[in-house]
């Protein structure tokens, strides 16, 4: 699946090197964050003498912030602060993923730093139990940023046969996606399926159900596992709302969200009264990005308008037909765009539904 043209190396010398002995006292940590787009992901590594059994085990360490678009060169330095640990797919044996939060140099939090507010919101809404599973669409393209798989010069059929599709002719990338979902398993990220979506080069994968500030560190993980495995195989991953113009389906981020007692009815008119916020909420640009996708057409809702629905793919908020019948359940919002910061989707889902703020 290398793209003739792409730097490339060879991954059997690559292996040679993994099948090293590794010392107790050498534990390696990929210390991961978020950048100042709020949705490139960024990381380094360094040892550690210990291997760590939670965040907190994990010291502080900085970064250049002028070159991650988070600080002026006269004033660049700024702080990882470990929050989640994972197990190292790419490395194995004991070594480590960990999740970083991202502060300035006056330890504030950074612009881009969505998870520090939404924990402390979690932490208020900690006996609803609120509830998430995120559906996270993406395309694959080749190095020149063609979709993986599509003719050079036109394009594939109209969509219809690659929905969940089988065969050469229907799906492109399945070896990425194999390799992700096993790589996610192995780390402890909490995916649970995945399938070919509706548009040719575009999948699928589902993180949860996760309770609480877990929605977001599992799919922030997911994604940067996903950027890795993409990179391993010489394609690349991109998270944009509408990859290709036209008649063929966007990318969002389906949001499934429930709380221990939640009354579905109710969650929705709440929701209705804050469409305009949940927007803003929904992409890094506040609606931008979700203005090419939320069109009325293509499986979505009019980003205009908020509209519920049993089992309506075209409603900002599907009901699901098993839980209009059992008048239990949870309600899947379909606004949030591919590229979405989960923590801003979660935080404000639970800020409206439960906090009524």
């Amino acid at each position: 699946m290398a793209i003739p043209g792409a730097p490339a190396t060879n991954k059997q010398l690559l292996e040679k090197y993994l099948m090293l002995d590794q010392p107790d006292d050498g534990i390696m940590a990929e210390y991961i964050w978020i950048d100042g787009t709020g949705e490139g992901i960024r990381s380094k590594c360094r040892t550690l003498y210990a291997e760590p059994k939670k965040p907190s085990d994990c010291p502080i360490w900085n970064f250049d912030g002028s070159s991650t678009y988070q600080a002026e060169g006269s004033n660049s330095d700024m702080y990882l602060y470990p929050v989640a640990i994972f197990r190292d797919p790419f490395r194995r044996g004991k070594n480590k993923l960990v999740l970083c939060e991202v502060y300035k140099y006056n330890k504030k939090p950074a612009e881009t730093n969505r998870r520090k507010t939404c924990a402390e919101v979690m932490v208020k809404a900690k006996d609803a139990h609120p509830w998430f599973g995120i559906e996270q669409e993406y395309t694959l393209l080749d190095y020149d940023g063609h979709p993986f798989g599509w003719p050079k010069n036109g394009f594939p059929g109209p969509q219809g046969p690659y929905y969940c599709g089988v065969g050469a002719n229907k799906v492109y990338g399945r070896d990425v996606v194999e390799s992700h979902y096993r790589a996610c398993l192995y780390a402890g990220v909490k995916v649970s399926g995945c399938n070919a979506e509706v548009m040719p080069a575009q999948w699928e994968f589902q993180v949860g159900p996760c309770e609480g500030i877990n929605m977001g560190d599992h799919l922030w993980l997911a994604r940067y596992i996903l950027h890795r495995v993409a990179e391993e195989f010489g394609v690349v991953v991109t998270l944009d709302p509408k990859p290709m113009e036209g008649d063929w389906n966007g990318a969002g981020a389906h949001c499934n969200y429930s709380t221990e007692a939640i009354e579905i009815e109710k969650a929705i008119e709440k929701l209705s009264k804050h469409h305009v916020r949940h927007i803003k909420a929904y992409d890094p640009r506040e609606g931008k990005d979700n203005e090419r996708r939320l069109t009325g057409f293509h499986e979505t809702s009019s980003i205009h308008d908020f509209s519920a629905g049993v089992a309506n793919r075209g409603a900002s908020i599907r009901i699901p037909r098993q839980v209009a019948e059992d008048g239990m359940g949870y309600l899947e919002d379909r606004r949030p765009s591919s590229n979405c910061d989960p923590y801003s989707v979660t935080e404000v889902l639970v800020r409206t539904t439960v906090l009524d703020e």
